[in-house]
């Protein structure tokens, strides 16, 4: 049950006289809870959490240490999926992500997993979706107005640009980027780079391996086995699971190619984003 905000104890936590905080919910230490927020009953806030106005965290929600949220986000409520009844399920969003303005995060159902996760360290920016039973890992940076279907899984450091669409069960490879206004049918292998109306596979996310301090070396190897993998013009090559069987062989000890290949081999219910060929007919890789 909703009540009017305690006044302020020792933890040295504020919450305005207009927020309605449940009696029930778990607070931790310098809380700040702004003007016309709602904090439901069974919601667990970290320390350091920071409301800042207009904000419903409501179901069974457990917010990390040092999360921000701003202004008219809903984060916890019942999922868009019509054979969700009332089920205990969650949502978990790990410490000091940033959910700007208007994103919506509903809890997981029991018929997918039964919790929706977002990593520490994220960013969601406004306008953003996350939905029913996604997983998101850490350092993701979702854009504004990106739209995710149910069960969709983000590995950590992906980039999702602004007005993406994700469909339901697609997965998305550790530090891969999916660009703008793309449309993200089957899934993304790690370290890949998409872009399109339907994305197309056009390379890897090499801002971010140099980035990230990967040697000139160990990217030579990875841009060698990436085009071994993904030729530019596959017309007369190896069918790509020979293609792929040649990659495991000469760079399977390779730590990123292994990652790729593992992403590759696991189970999965969209098969793969196909890759933009110019000039020639495309492939379907692993669909």
């Amino acid at each position: 049950m909703h009540q009017p905000a305690p006044q302020p104890t020792a933890s040295s936590s504020t919450i305005h006289p207009s927020a309605l905080v449940s009696s029930d919910a778990r607070i931790g230490n310098n809380i700040r809870i702004g003007p016309w927020c709602s904090v439901g009953p069974n919601v667990v806030l970290g320390d350091d959490v920071q409301l800042i106005s207009h904000v419903v965290i409501d179901g069974h929600t457990e917010i990390g240490a040092g999360v921000q949220f701003y202004p008219f986000c809903t984060v916890g409520l019942a999922p868009q999926d019509l054979k969700y009844r009332g089920e205990p399920t969650r949502c978990v969003i790990g410490a000091r992500t940033v959910i700007r303005e208007n994103v919506t995060i509903h809890r997981g159902t029991a018929t997918g997993g039964g919790v929706t996760r977002v990593g520490s360290d994220c960013l969601i920016m406004a306008n953003a979706h996350v939905a029913h039973d996604c997983l998101l890992g850490d350092r993701v940076i979702i854009v504004n107005n990106v739209v995710m279907g149910g069960h969709v899984e983000i590995g950590n450091d992906a980039r999702i640009m602004g007005a993406a669409a994700l469909h339901q069960f697609v997965r998305i490879g550790r530090a891969a980027m999916v660009g703008g206004v793309c449309g993200v049918e089957s899934d993304v292998i790690p370290y890949g780079s998409v872009m399109g109306n339907r994305a197309r596979l056009v390379g890897l996310h090499w801002v971010w391996l140099r980035r990230s301090g990967v040697s000139p070396s160990d990217m030579h190897r990875l841009r060698h086995a990436f085009r071994m993998l993904y030729p530019r013009q596959p017309v007369g090559t190896p069918v790509f699971e020979q293609r792929l069987a040649h990659v495991r062989a000469e760079f399977g000890d390779d730590p990123r190619v292994a990652e790729i290949l593992g992403f590759i081999d696991a189970p999965s219910r969209r098969g793969l984003v196909r890759v933009a060929i110019k000039g020639a007919t495309e492939e379907s890789e692993g669909a």
